[in-house]
């Protein structure tokens, strides 16, 4: 899915000026936000959109830093958010304020909490793994499967009808999209990204 060299096969969400965003080293890296000057922000998607996939990557975090990684992700909506469940990306130990189990890595973005899971420090690199099949969704980190859910399920709705996706109609409706990868103005490095469809 990326090259190592160049952004082929990805864009900004819904095509948003950007200049957070850049290949660096074999990564696709997004920089720091700027303190001192105009920032152009905007999540990545992929061109191709995918239902059923294998996808795996690797990924680097920086200290207090926050990402992650959202499929089916669908333009029809202002934000990646409003339609794509997150596979979180953070650094567990010291973001600032108060973080939720449901809010740490390799979580369901305030759904579903990771369980069992070894996180490699911050500056090292962890291997993620995203299984979706139909409505069953499998998150792995470092070789270890840490979570699975059923999109659409009872325990889906109800948990849903908790979190902050209460009122989003859109939120893991799509059978079909775009694989994402947040900007939330923190630095973060991804690279080796594969996917296979199932």
């Amino acid at each position: 899915m990326f090259d190592g060299t160049t952004l082929n096969g990805w864009r900004t969400f819904k095509n948003l000026p950007n200049d957070s965003w850049e290949v660096s080293d074999g990564t696709l890296h997004c920089k720091p936000f700027n303190e001192n000057g105009e920032n152009k922000r905007a999540d990545l998607i992929t061109e191709e959109q995918f239902e059923n996939f294998e996808l795996e990557l690797e990924w680097k975090i920086s200290p207090q830093g926050n990402s992650g990684i959202m499929f089916r992700v669908s333009e029809e909506f202002e934000q990646p958010y409003l339609s794509g469940p997150e596979y979180q990306v953070l650094d567990d130990l010291n973001y600032p304020g108060e973080v939720k189990p449901t809010n740490m890595t390799a979580s369901n973005y305030d759904m579903h909490v990771a369980e069992g899971k070894v996180l490699k420090p911050v500056g090292e690199w962890n291997l993620t793994k995203i299984v979706v099949n139909g409505n069953s969704v499998e998150h792995w980190l470092n070789g270890n499967k840490v979570l699975s859910y059923e999109l659409g399920s009872a325990d889906w709705q109800a948990r849903k009808d908790s979190s902050k996706w209460k009122e989003v109609a859109g939120y893991g409706a799509s059978a079909r999209g775009h694989i994402c990868l947040q900007d939330h103005g923190n630095e973060v490095w991804y690279r080796n990204i594969k996917i296979r469809s199932l």
